[in-house]
């Protein structure tokens, strides 16, 4: 071989060479970057329930893109200070919500109950629901439809034709107004003070409304799309005056639960028109004044262990008991039931409708299907935790300076 061929061949060896080392370094570089995502998203969004952290890394022309979108900028912030660190290049086309569409990222919901969806389709999962005064974030729009987070953190789709949405000054003046709770289970409001009057539009218990002035035993509402309408006084009560009276008292815990005796089984639903297990505690808790995680999954990290041995002597009624299949050397527990224990060795319940079961292995009506799959009672009355929200201490639904401190 001349000494030309020789050159040539060496050159070519070396760009092959070259190009190897370069492509193994891409390669490198790309397997840190979705390695960091995944860290950061294990670390800060766990649960795709409550946090959104949706990124991916895309090579474009020698370029690294960071691209989808996160409700979390601590975590935005946590992954690009990591690639920085290891001299990673790249260009960040991450969205962070919420993203303000004519400077509105408040919402609110202004029917009795809000479907809230997996997906922006009719045809997608419910997922879990919002009732009438409930404040939501607005991470984002869409025609039709708007990605939410509700108060106790849920991240989900809702049409748009079951909320408003507001500007943060807006939002500011619908929590200074006075409001009301309405405490039936169902109703109605009505365009005059005369259940014989036309029926602006229906209602369930947990809706919250602005109450502007009463005549003739009935309030008057403003819907927060700027709907007027009447409703009777014995069915509602003043927010302020309410929830300064809710201490979530054993009594008024069963009371609440056994008011919805009955009511059917929808999956997703947390309303007395229909609701799954957890939405029935949520809904529960909710009436007596406390926001608690949505799904049973959720609800078990919160409060005080009080018995994982089917040793029930302990339970007090309120205590949340919880089902499911539990971890095994090659498997996780799974959390897939919840019920609120109401004493006398019986627990309340939504499967199938509301109803009560009995945890006496020698009574008649024994629940042996679900005895078999306890996993353990959890307590909240009282309980000082971050997945709760005590709302005679929030000022979820009223300006700061109306809220007194209620100590738990």
């Amino acid at each position: 071989m001349n000494l030309l061929k020789r050159i040539h061949l060496f050159s070519l060896l070396g760009i092959l060479i070259l190009a190897s080392c370069n492509e193994n370094s891409n390669k490198k570089e790309g397997n840190i970057a979705e390695t960091y995502i995944a860290d950061i998203k294990q670390e800060f969004a766990p649960d795709k329930r409550v946090a959104l952290f949706d990124i991916d890394v895309e090579k474009l022309k020698g370029d690294y893109i960071l691209k989808g979108e996160s409700n979390l900028p601590d975590a935005v912030d946590a992954l690009k200070q990591k690639l920085d660190e290891e001299s990673i290049s790249y260009t960040d086309s991450i969205q962070v919500l919420p993203v303000k569409e004519g400077g509105k990222s408040r919402g609110l919901v202004k029917i009795s109950v809000a479907n809230l969806r997996g997906k922006g389709s009719h045809s997608a999962e419910l997922v879990t629901q919002a009732m009438l005064g409930t404040p939501l974030t607005i991470l984002k729009h869409t025609p039709g439809w708007s990605l939410i987070q509700t108060p106790e953190g849920y991240i989900s789709w809702v049409d748009n034709g079951g909320i408003v949405s507001l500007t943060d000054e807006e939002f500011a003046d619908w929590k200074a107004a006075d409001k009301l709770i309405y405490l039936n289970s169902y109703g109605a409001s009505y365009v005059n003070p005369d259940t014989k009057s036309q029926v602006v539009s229906d209602l369930v218990a947990g809706n919250i409304i602005e109450v502007v002035g009463d005549q003739n035993g009935f309030y008057e509402i403003n819907y927060p799309d700027g709907k007027k309408a009447f409703i009777e006084k014995d069915k509602a009560k003043p927010y302020l005056e309410w929830v300064s009276s809710v201490d979530q008292s054993q009594e008024d815990l069963v009371a609440s639960a056994k008011k919805m005796m009955g009511s059917p089984y929808l999956w997703g639903g947390t309303s007395p028109k229909g609701m799954d297990c957890s939405g029935f505690t949520k809904t529960v808790f909710f009436l007596n004044g406390l926001i608690i995680p949505r799904d049973a999954s959720q609800q078990i990290h919160t409060g005080e262990l009080v018995d994982s041995t089917k040793n029930f002597e302990n339970l007090v009624p309120g205590d949340l008991l919880f089902f499911g299949k539990k971890a095994t050397d090659t498997s996780k527990e799974r959390v897939v039931h919840v019920g609120m224990w109401i004493g006398d060795n019986k627990f309340i319940h939504a499967m199938g409708d509301v109803h009560i079961s009995n945890m006496d292995t020698s009574a008649d009506d024994f629940d042996k299907y679900n005895y078999d799959r306890y996993l353990r009672t959890k307590r909240i009355i009282n309980q000082k935790d971050e997945g709760l929200l005590y709302l005679a201490n929030s000022d979820l639904y009223m300006a700061k300076n109306d809220v007194e401190p209620v100590k738990n």
